[in-house]
């Protein structure tokens, strides 16, 4: 869990931070603008087919080249915060995975078709593993000759000491997967092991590195999802060699296309080309342009006005994580010209009102808590009519399993709210009058949404009563199991595309606990045992209609939570900047496609 406080969002195992715009940026809505419903269906299909795993020969390079690329130049990249971590180990968070696309690699990466379809491949390995053992075993044997930036040939043990370096008391911002799996879950994996600093090594029994090129994961339960899990940001590699601890978080080794040239901290950042890297190795990566200009605080505001403009080196810019400003949209929206150069896509997120089910235990009241949300008005108080769409369901278009047909609130008929249905629900329930404890954030957008949804829940004839939270300390406080509070709002994505990150930390009651993300305090037996079955199946697509049913009972059956909005993403860039492409891995522009025209 991870606390947010800034336009930085971490995916599946940290929610969003209760005052972030949390990826919503600005994009298509359904709900009467300027929008290509069409178009919106077709990013949902693509984005909620289960991920493929990929055979060795999609594994190699180069890349499919990017119709039109031409070579040379510089892009600038305009962004608002400094970079929290450059150590990959550290990274959960959107910027940094995106910087990690350009200088890091990992066992393996995603391919990504023009549809956002996605194929799990072997980047540094040459497959996305090999299982056995009923998926408890994953072998994984390096590609001949892969250099990092001082022409250091990768070899298993630099991948035996990028996973065991988890485990160090430095390593703190990072994702934990991988450790969990192998040495305990929660903080038991740090007591297994200490790290490898003090000349100890895991277990050959856990962590095997028979020979040069050959690495073995050995788990004591299946864990189907582990190609995708070590190609996030924070499994890439980190060699052995140049490892500097705590301080390799400002000076990282490059193993991908770019490397870092100059680092003024709160400033700015320089990539220039790795001449170490070969792309007949890399089946995803491109290196089209000399480098990456990155400049720092810029809001979205000043970002939006700048490459709207279009003027020099704007020309030549990209945003990172930056979006097109809500007092922008109109004007980019409007010109056609700017339109050409934007991309716009579905953020991993879903917005969700969770019902405390230790005090609101009548499913009749929390229905029509649920039927009563004005979602239209809730998400356009987030990013305005461009911020995001209507959420159907608790699952992501994202999210592989994702409906976007399943709708058991009526969200497509009434996105705005059904009152009457809620009002009838409420008097059936004999609750007319009754109190409620509605939390929310002292962030300006949580303040507004609160306005929506207290009105709501009166006209239904709920009392409500509440209580502002200082945004820094949201999560805190909605995340101890005596909180106090009957409603209060999260936002949730997946780490990577599988419900596998999303149901069991939201939904599973055996980890009901101060800090933890089952924030509704759902403890549903079925769901339970249904959330350890899933977990064992190793096929992707038998995976993913296993989620999908689960979400349909936890909808309709128990309903934790009242699905609210999903968030969208709305980027610009300069006229001379092609390669655009909305990316169904980072949720922005893929900074590995992009070239100068001229």
């Amino acid at each position: 869990m991870s606390i947010l406080t800034s336009r930085r969002a971490r995916t599946a195992v940290v929610a969003v931070a209760a005052g972030a715009l949390a990826l919503a940026g600005c994009s298509s809505s359904n709900s009467g603008d300027n929008t290509d419903k069409s178009k919106n269906k077709e990013e949902a299909a693509a984005q909620s087919a289960a991920v493929k795993m990929g055979t060795a020969a999609d594994s190699t390079g180069p890349a499919e080249e990017v119709p039109g690329a031409k070579p040379g130049g510089t892009i600038q990249v305009y962004e608002e915060d400094d970079f929290s971590h450059l150590d990959p180990a550290q990274i959960y968070v959107s910027d940094g995975g995106l910087l990690s696309k350009l200088i890091y690699r990992g066992l393996t990466t995603y391919k990504e078709d023009a549809k956002g379809g996605l194929t799990v491949v072997g980047d540094l390995a040459t497959d996305p593993g090999k299982i056995s053992d009923g998926g408890k075993t994953w072998t994984y044997t390096l590609k001949d000759g892969i250099k990092d930036e001082t022409g250091h040939v990768i070899d298993s043990t630099d991948v035996r000491h990028t996973i065991e370096r988890l485990y160090d008391p430095i390593i703190t911002d990072g994702p934990t997967y991988v450790q969990q799996w192998l040495s305990g879950s929660g903080t038991a994996y740090r007591k297994a092991y200490e790290g490898p600093y003090k000349g100890k090594h895991l277990p050959d029994t856990v962590l095997a590195t028979p020979d040069d090129k050959t690495i073995v994961f050995k788990f004591k339960t299946a864990q189907p999802d582990l190609p995708q899990a070590l190609a996030m940001a924070g499994y890439s590699i980190v060699p052995q060699k140049t490892d500097t601890k705590a301080k390799y978080d400002t000076k990282p080794v490059a193993v991908g296309p770019y490397k870092i040239s100059e680092l003024k901290a709160g400033k700015s950042v320089k990539l220039v080309k790795n001449t170490n890297w070969d792309a007949k190795t890399d089946p995803m990566r491109h290196q089209y342009v000399d480098g990456f200009n990155i400049d720092i605080n810029h809001d979205d505001e000043d970002q939006t006005k700048t490459l709207l403009a279009d003027r020099g080196e704007a020309k030549n810019a990209i945003m990172m994580t930056g979006q097109v400003a809500t007092t922008q949209v109109q004007k980019v929206v409007s010109d056609p010209a700017a339109m050409k150069r934007t991309i716009q896509g579905y953020a991993p997120y879903v917005w969700q009102l969770n019902f405390n089910m230790d005090r609101i235990k009548d499913k009749k009241i929390r229905d029509a808590i649920t039927y009563a949300m004005p979602a239209t008005a809730v998400f356009k108080a987030d990013g305005g009519a461009y911020g995001g769409e209507v959420a159907n369901s608790l699952m992501s278009p994202t999210t592989p399993g994702y409906q976007k047909d399943y709708d058991p609130f009526g969200r497509a008929k009434k996105p705005n709210g059904d009152l009457e249905k809620a009002k009838k629900l409420i008097e059936e329930a004999g609750a007319k009058g009754k109190k409620v404890v509605y939390a929310y954030a002292n962030a300006p957008v949580r303040q507004q949404q609160a306005v929506l949804i207290e009105n709501a829940l009166e006209k239904i004839g709920l009392d409500v009563q509440k209580k502002e939270i200082d945004a820094a300390t949201w999560y805190e406080n909605v995340g101890k199991v005596q909180n106090g509070f009957d409603l209060y709002m999260t936002g949730w994505g997946q780490d990577w595309p599988s419900a596998n990150t999303v149901f069991p930390p939201l939904y599973d009651g055996t980890q009901i606990q101060d800090g933890a993300s089952n924030y509704a305090h759902i403890n549903d037996a079925h769901v339970n045992s249904e959330i350890a079955r899933i977990q064992t199946i190793t096929d992707a697509a038998e995976s993913a209609k296993a989620w999908t049913a689960l979400n349909q009972y936890i909808s309709e059956k128990v309903n934790p939570a009242a699905p609210i909005y999903y968030t969208k993403v709305f980027q610009i860039a300069g006229s001379n900047v092609g390669g655009l492409r909305y990316s169904t891995v980072t949720s922005y522009t893929d900074p590995t496609q992009v070239f100068l025209k001229s």
